[in-house]
């Protein structure tokens, strides 16, 4: 039997006496992968965190190559080969891809200038290594988030890295692009990089890892060999100690009239021909590849894309949606995608995003009332289980899961007639997603018409009462409540036909 590459001895950290971390130990051999999963606050940031140098350990042992390290910070991490992908990627959008691979580490010729012919040719070299099909002197700002990633790892390829951690890096990718991150990985095994895999997406954990380590409250659980484990319901359940059915928690609500309905909707080059009507207190499931236009008639129907044909009605009345302020006036939220960018203001407070799009309710005239803001925001707080040290904490700093809950809080003070979320789980835990999955039946069965557009299949089959699927810009089937399924689903994304029964 090798070497281990790394071994984690029973790790903790605290955190002004609060422990974030118990006891953790985890055993990395070379060229395997490693799975690392657990909710959002069950330590797994910490951990790496840890293990990159960001962070003191408070007690236990780093073990690399059968080395004890002593004062791991980032400068020697990386000395010893040990690299991060982290969710937030770390491109620098002006740069070539050369440029970005070797970046503060360009090859120089005399007199300190950079060597770009050099510079080029092992970027080549790097990434056909990798069997990665880009030219090194491609603009990064012109890549997809899935080739953005693949250059962070040939970066890290090319400074020697012998243990590379990834943190959930296809939350943002499409299946193609997931499967071709996935046989990259395996591509790094065969080249005996040791890889720390972290995602809440249990099929790529046995798709790409030997072993894997639960975690959950910061508490060291159980580390099994992948093929040991029983498919995903028993990992789930040794993560948050609960089934995988009990998630979705579905139930059927009376359905009321129609709220929203629209008719032949068209954007040039996106979508055309879009029609469909949600009724009080339904759920409309909206599936299809990246790219369909799903997202798009989100956005145009929250004001923020404009259409070039076509109608949207309110309660059977016409409306003319120009941008997000008069889609809220008309009784319509927005939960978008990409909550970094375009649902929060980072630097604000928990609060302060919670109360976004909100303050003429938490007005008493010219000014917000405080005591107002801080009594609705402490409400959605407890009913929605925002893990926050206080309302004032930036929202920065919670976890994924967390942050979406405080979107979702955003709206559920508006009692919108039509909330429309898009990929409402996306990099979210199991547990967190348990939460929203809760609010969002909650909202049902208040009268709520819900649009729910998710590339997760199982969150489709599992929330909707009827889904209508995209195939490049247009409505390719609609599935009622007894067809919806995995298999019609995937055929109608693809622009086939739903299975005779």
């Amino acid at each position: 039997m090798s070497t281990p590459r790394l071994q984690l001895n029973h790790i903790t950290k605290e955190f002004s006496g609060v422990k974030a971390l118990k006891g953790v130990s985890l055993t990395l051999m070379p060229g395997s992968a490693h799975g690392l999963v657990g909710e959002n606050g069950a330590g797994k940031s910490t951990l790496i965190k840890i293990l990159t140098g960001a962070y003191a350990k408070t007690s236990g042992e780093i073990i690399y190559e059968g080395k004890t390290i002593e004062g791991m910070n980032p400068k020697k991490a990386k000395e010893l080969g040990i690299h991060c992908i982290y969710q937030e990627l770390n491109i620098a959008n002006h740069l070539s891809i050369a440029e970005n691979i070797f970046l503060g580490e360009q090859p120089t010729k005399m007199l300190g200038l950079i060597d770009w012919k050099k510079m080029n040719s092992d970027a080549q070299a790097v990434l056909s290594s990798l069997q990665i099909e880009l030219d090194p002197k491609t603009m990064a700002g012109e890549l997809s988030i899935a080739q953005k990633q693949m250059i962070e790892i040939a970066r890290a390829i090319s400074q020697n890295a012998n243990v590379l951690i990834m943190d959930e890096p296809t939350s943002s990718l499409s299946e193609r692009e997931t499967e071709v991150l996935l046989s990259l990985v395996e591509k790094l095994k065969s080249k005996g990089v040791s890889v720390i895999y972290v995602s809440h997406r249990m099929p790529e954990i046995f798709r790409v890892c030997d072993t894997v380590t639960i975690l959950r409250d910061g508490t060291y659980i159980q580390t099994l060999p992948v093929d040991q484990i029983d498919g995903t319901n028993d990992l789930v359940q040794l993560m948050v100690n609960r089934k995988l059915e009990d998630f979705f928690g579905k139930t059927e609500v009376p359905l009321k009239d129609i709220v929203i309905e629209t008719r032949k909707l068209r954007k040039d080059g996106i979508f055309k021909d879009i029609s469909f009507s949600v009724r009080g207190g339904e759920i409309l499931g909206v599936a299809g590849l990246v790219g369909s236009g799903r997202t798009e008639i989100a956005e145009a129907l929250f004001g923020v894309m404009s259409l070039n044909e076509g109608e949207i009605l309110i309660d059977g009345r016409k409306v003319n949606i120009k941008s997000p302020r008069e889609a809220i006036s008309n009784g319509i939220g927005f939960v978008t995608e990409n909550r970094k960018e375009t649902g929060l203001v980072l630097k604000r407070s928990v609060m302060e995003n919670i109360s976004l799009a909100n303050l003429s309710l938490l007005s008493g005239g010219m000014f917000v009332s405080n005591k107002k803001e801080k009594e609705i925001a402490n409400l959605y707080k407890q009913k929605l289980n925002i893990k926050t040290a206080n309302l004032e904490q930036r929202i920065s700093n919670l976890s994924g899961g967390n942050q979406q809950k405080a979107i979702l809080a955003r709206w559920m003070i508006q009692k919108p007639k039509v909330l429309i979320l898009d990929e409402p789980c996306r990099g979210v835990d199991v547990g967190a997603k348990t939460d929203i999955y809760s609010q969002i039946t909650e909202m049902a069965k208040q009268g709520t018409a819900i649009i729910m557009i998710s590339s997760e299949v199982d969150e489709i089959v599992g929330m909707s009462d009827r889904v209508i699927v995209m195939h490049e810009g247009e409505i390719s089937g609609e599935l009622s409540r007894v067809d919806i399924n995995p298999d019609n689903i995937i055929n109608l994304a693809f622009g086939g036909t739903v299975n005779a029964k």
